[in-house]
């Protein structure tokens, strides 16, 4: 990923039209009136071999006799001779272009290579960026840009909005007009042969003239590139995502239940969750959710009230919240007290509170103010229907002043025309959310409670690790058991295999803790008598095969045999009947598994599955034969937590009915979501796994068993974690260290030590930590805390020194996405300074970046920290002090350390 050169695509102090022309309708001509209309302030200079002018503007024959290099390029020629142009606009100095041509996914002069990548080939020698091809092109409005064909001009405002589709980017514009929505940057993507989602997610998200991000995403290529910098971005303000595609194309065919549950639009939504952002249906809801979205308030929860004046609008937004899965706050004694006091006898006395259609004023402030106070009321939609008594203008002045300043999120929604016209427009002027219609308020709502549940995510603690566990807090296998499970799937592929059986299946999870029923193989129905009479009856028979892995279709399932005769003769029927039915099938023999006792047992289904965007995903939900009928399911984004795991579980039907219900004892939800995160542990671990199916996976009081499990493995594509969307937790990095004759443990920070680091803090002096944050604090709020474990490690690492279970110090780097800067901090514990480990972590941390091939390492500190100017003198630092009681400090990295290793980022 790279923001290098874009503030020159969105930025630019001159621009050259390749292309421009004076005929009427053609590309050029539209492109070069848009710029020439749009009120751009610098050089506008046109290129065209066969025109004098255009437009009363001298005109350039060629890129060559340009007078200066132009900061942004916009290329309208046929495509055949793009490559071309890019180059001699590489050599003049230019480093950002917008191809708005078609069709250079042709083959170029060069056999073998489509024009496309002859662009790319052409720009890449001198970093020039390029926007497209086939796209629309490029809008900023507060600057008079308008580099595109776009139908008209866009007004200036706080919103970007990014698409892939051409058509949908000229009607939104034409929308938005309509509605008076501005934009801060509007873009349009086209091909993304070169700047791409991420990029412009890393750009905008620390645009300070974009207040939010919104998206129209028809595929995404690079999927960890995508979401390091869509979750960045996403803790800076609201992303907003519309994706075509959401419908089925049917029923998926697939050899297992988790391939076939799986579908891309499914892993699309865990996608955009994970990330914090908030996905929508509509184009009308993208607008609606950014109007929602632009003016935050404090979030209290999920309880909703409705005022309103009329009975029936109240009705419909009740209707809408319910059958929608809303929560409806449910009103206090006090609070119904209070609205007697201020309410006619005969109210509703319920939610939806309804003041009575003849309401003056003083009534809607009234119950306003006593809703606004109640604790059990976390957001208030309020509705007002037009009637004769009180102009609704008169209404919004008493009333918006109190919805400004409340405590909690508050939405209107004004019914009507042109009689409330005025009270929409004073609302959105005041930054109060606004609609016309009931069900439209509640999808709001609704969308700012989604929008608020995945921004948790991001700030989500999870429980420290127990004892011996992984770093996403699973109990983890030993690295024997790791091993022997790889060498389980490195037999399999030297074999040529598609498919375990299902006894290497069975040791597999086994290698990662995850109970199984016993299981043996048989090769004939005298070898399957003595494995059953050793697990002991009563036992299941299976055929094994490898063409054959639904089995019981085929029948070749028998369960519940108590003798050694019932095992003989159900392996010989069992053969002849898959001699009929499957004749080309290959059988092996068979596989003995002790009957499992279902008694009391929920039957799950547990798994993983390879998206061909974003890679292994783990799925859970409710399992049995019919289980894609039933489409209980979740998904989620390996590595997982406990946090993560939890909510995966929580967000399935069968997950509420595994806490208990009508007297039946709730399942042992430790177990059910240990299973998952020791599924993502194996799509962390083993790269050939690309399809892991559990079903059913039993659970009870007691625990879990897994009855069956099919895996299915295969040569990886890309290397180690390379696959993964999200870079897992990098255990390689652990070091023992030894510091003052200590013994330390030096690791990457993990989600999970929130409250060490907190502790880590709290026991900071405060001049250390007046030192450390250039401020005096005693406190480091919760969502700080979050964004200091939940590092992107794609992108940032931070190394603590652990003494035992505490934090001894911490030092941190974060890297531009272009990987040419990482900016540091560090903090040592009292007990522990002038001992030496700020040294060690500080080797730690430069050794790390100059293996990933960072350039050069920057830092601050405050004049009187001495000991950090010494500490940067003494690694190498230029140590330079300034006017504004700041030291900056700076080091150049040895570019010849950077490396392949595998435990640098990708």
């Amino acid at each position: 990923m790279s923001v290098r050169h874009l503030d020159l695509l969105f930025q630019p102090q001159s621009i050259a039209v390749i292309g421009a022309s004076s005929r009427e309708a053609s590309l050029g001509a539209v492109v070069w009136r848009n710029l020439v209309q749009g009120g751009f302030a610098g050089p506008l200079w046109p290129v065209n071999a066969r025109a004098q002018t255009i437009g009363g503007v001298q005109t350039f024959a060629d890129v060559e006799s340009l007078p200066h290099a132009p900061d942004l390029a916009v290329i309208c020629t046929p495509a055949a001779i793009i490559p071309g142009i890019i180059d001699a606009l590489g050599r003049k100095g230019t480093r950002a272009a917008i191809v708005i041509t078609a069709g250079l996914r042709a083959p170029s002069a060069t056999p073998g290579v489509t024009i496309e990548q002859a662009m790319l080939d052409a720009a890449r020698p001198y970093l020039l960026r390029v926007l497209g091809p086939n796209c629309i092109g490029l809008l900023a409005p507060a600057i008079g840009l308008n580099a595109s064909f776009a139908p008209g001009q866009a007004l200036p405002g706080h919103l970007a909005f990014l698409t892939q589709s051409g058509a949908l980017a000229t009607a939104m514009l034409d929308w938005a007009n309509e509605r008076r929505i501005g934009f801060s940057n509007f873009v349009s993507l086209g091909d993304s042969a070169d700047v791409d989602f991420g990029d412009l997610l890393d750009y905008l998200g620390s645009d300070s003239n974009t207040r939010a991000i919104l998206m129209y995403v028809e595929s995404i290529k690079h999927a960890r590139k995508f979401m390091s910098a869509a979750r960045a971005a996403a803790r800076n303000k609201p992303v907003i995502v519309v994706k075509a595609g959401r419908a089925p194309d049917g029923a998926k065919a697939a050899a297992s239940h988790t391939g076939a549950l799986a579908g891309s639009d499914t892993v699309f939504d865990a996608a955009v969750k994970r990330a914090g952002m908030l996905r929508v249906d509509t184009l009308e809801a993208l607008l609606d959710a950014a109007e929602t979205l632009a003016h935050p308030q404090p979030w209290r929860g999920e309880r909703l009230a409705i005022l309103t004046n009329g009975g029936g609008a109240g009705v419909l937004a009740a209707d809408a919240l319910q059958l929608r899965g809303g929560t409806p706050a449910k009103l206090s004694q006090e609070s119904l007290l209070a609205l007697d006091a201020a309410l006619p006898t005969g109210w509703s006395r319920g939610n939806p509170i309804d003041i009575i259609g003849d309401a003056p004023v003083g009534r809607y402030t009234d119950a306003l103010k006593v809703l606004l106070a109640a604790p059990e009321v976390d957001g208030v939609l309020f509705m007002h229907a037009p009637t004769a008594i009180v102009p609704a203008p008169d209404i919004a002045n008493a009333c918006l002043p109190l919805m400004k300043g409340a405590g909690k999120p508050v939405i209107a929604c004004w019914l009507g025309g042109t009689s409330v016209k005025s009270a929409r427009e004073t609302s959105e002027a005041q930054g109060i959310a606004c609609y016309s219609t009931p069900e439209r308020s509640v999808a709001a709502w609704l969308q700012l409670q989604d929008y608020q549940r995945n921004q948790q995510a991001l700030l989500q603690l999870p429980e420290a690790a127990r004892p011996h566990a992984a770093s996403d807090g699973a109990a983890a296998p030993d690295p024997q058991s790791r091993e022997k499970a790889r060498a389980i799937v490195a037999q399999a592929l030297r074999d040529g295999r598609e498919w375990l059986d299902e006894v290497e299946a069975m040791a597999l999870l086994e290698c990662y803790r995850i109970p199984t029923v016993a299981t043996a193989m048989a090769r004939t129905p005298d070898e399957a008598v003595a494995a059953a009479a050793h697990l002991g009856y009563p036992v299941a028979l299976k055929i094994l095969s490898a063409q054959i892995l639904h089995k019981s279709d085929v029948g070749g399932v028998v369960l519940g045999l108590r003798s050694g005769d019932e095992v003989h003769d159900a392996a010989i029927r069992m053969r002849q009947r898959v001699a009929h039915d499957v004749p080309h099938a290959h059988v092996t023999g068979y596989t003995v598994q002790k009957m499992a006792v279902a008694s009391g047992m929920r039957e799950l289904i547990a798994g993983i599955s390879t998206d061909p965007v974003f890679g292994p995903v783990v799925l859970f939900g409710e399992g049995g034969t019919e289980v894609e009928l039933r489409g209980d399911r979740s998904i989620g984004l390996p590595p997982l937590n406990d946090v993560l795991a939890n909510d995966m579980v929580a967000h399935t039907q069968v997950g509420r009915l595994l806490k208990g219900y009508r007297g039946k004892a709730p399942a042992d939800m430790n177990a059910v979501t240990a299973t998952l995160l020791q599924l993502s542990a194996i799509a962390c671990d083993l790269a050939g796994v690309v399809e892991l199916d559990i079903n059913p996976l039993l659970a009870g009081p007691h625990g879990v068993l897994a009855v069956d499990a099919r895996i299915r493995v295969r040569t990886p594509a890309l290397p180690g974690d390379g696959r993964l969307a999200l870079r897992p937790y990098p255990s390689e990095l652990e070091q023992a260290a030894s510091v003052d004759g200590s013994a330390l443990l030096l690791r990457p920070i993990r989600p999970d030590d929130g409250e060490r680091l907190k502790a880590f803090y709290a026991a900071a002096t405060p001049d250390d930590m007046r030192l450390r944050f250039f401020l005096a604090r005693r406190v480091v709020p919760h969502s700080e805390l979050a964004r200091y474990c939940q590092i992107d490690y794609d992108r940032e690492m931070t190394f603590v020194a652990m003494d035992g279970d505490a934090i001894a110090g911490e030092v941190r780097a974060v890297c531009d996405p272009d990987n040419r800067q990482a900016e540091f901090a560090i903090q040592v514990a009292s007990g522990w300074q002038k001992r030496g480990l700020g040294s060690v972590l500080m080797d730690k941390l430069l050794r790390y970046l100059e293996r990933r091939g960072t350039a050069e390492v920057l830092g601050q500190c405050l004049k009187d920290n001495r000991g950090m100017a010494a500490l940067a003198t003494q690694k190498g630092f230029s140590v330079q002090a300034t006017d504004d009681n700041l030291v900056h400090m700076r080091r150049v990295l040895d570019a010849s350390q950077a490396c392949d290793a595998p435990d640098q980022p990708r």
